[in-house]
């Protein structure tokens, strides 16, 4: 099988990076317009990747977390959430269903990674990770990705669908071009300011906003119970 790798080729935009620590994006209402414009700066290979991302949502419909589309591929790789117990996730078109611990009103923190040369998905959901799977072994494909937040690409940079945009808050929104061992993904779980993205990084972000969304500060964190002994955790400032 012929070796393929997803090549990020992003153009220096006139935005300048921002550093997002302690906001969030706020998307107040369901619409198929408001969305948030990732943009990242990198002209590299990526054959592994991670993500990571804390939400904030009443939302008990189906909804987008985070989609990667390229030309042709509109489900690159999409973080979808269908409460009250159900992950979804796409590599390259091929789809996996999580089945997760309930949804409860409170912000949720959200990591997954791909592995190429393995296939190997993980979901970590509030430290917690779900069992493995494999998914579209050694492919990728060169080409440009877009990144949005708040919808769901049907198409390469649009056709929105509102019954699966995203409404709450959305912050710490971190990528990496490689896969986070156990213990860093429990460093990026903690808010340490070191476990920043090396493609997408809050901590200096270049974004373009579209439609009713708003920056604002962040005023609840979140809760760790369990093996966390009831604290709360912020992003470090």
């Amino acid at each position: 099988m012929a070796r393929y790798v997803l090549w990020f080729v992003f153009v220096a935009g006139s935005l300048a990076a921002e550093d997002l620590g302690g906001k969030v994006f706020l998307f107040p209402k369901a619409t198929d317009t408001a969305r948030v414009i990732l943009k990242p700066m990198i002209t590299k290979r990526v054959e592994s990747v991670t993500v990571c991302l804390e939400s904030y949502t009443a939302f008990t419909r189906e909804h987008s977390l985070f989609s990667l589309a390229v030309p042709g591929m509109d489900n690159a790789l999409l973080i979808y959430s269908e409460p009250p117990n159900r992950y979804q996730l796409f590599v390259n078109q091929e789809s996996y269903n999580f089945q997760v611990n309930p949804e409860v009103l409170d912000w949720k923190h959200t990591c997954v990674s791909w592995e190429s040369e393995s296939g190997v998905v993980q979901l970590w959901i509030n430290g917690k990770l779900y069992p493995r799977t494999v998914m579209k072994k050694t492919s990728l494909i060169d080409i440009e990705a877009s990144i949005i937040l708040g919808q769901e690409q049907d198409s390469y940079g649009g056709k929105f669908d509102i019954q699966q945009c995203f409404v709450g808050e959305i912050t710490n929104v971190h990528m990496w071009d490689y896969v986070l061992t156990q213990e860093e993904i429990q460093k990026v779980l903690a808010g340490k300011k070191d476990m920043n993205g090396n493609i997408i990084n809050w901590r200096s972000l270049q974004y373009e906003i579209k439609g009713d969304v708003v920056v604002q500060p962040q005023l609840q964190c979140r809760s760790l119970g369990n093996n966390y002994n009831l604290h709360s955790v912020c992003y470090e400032n």
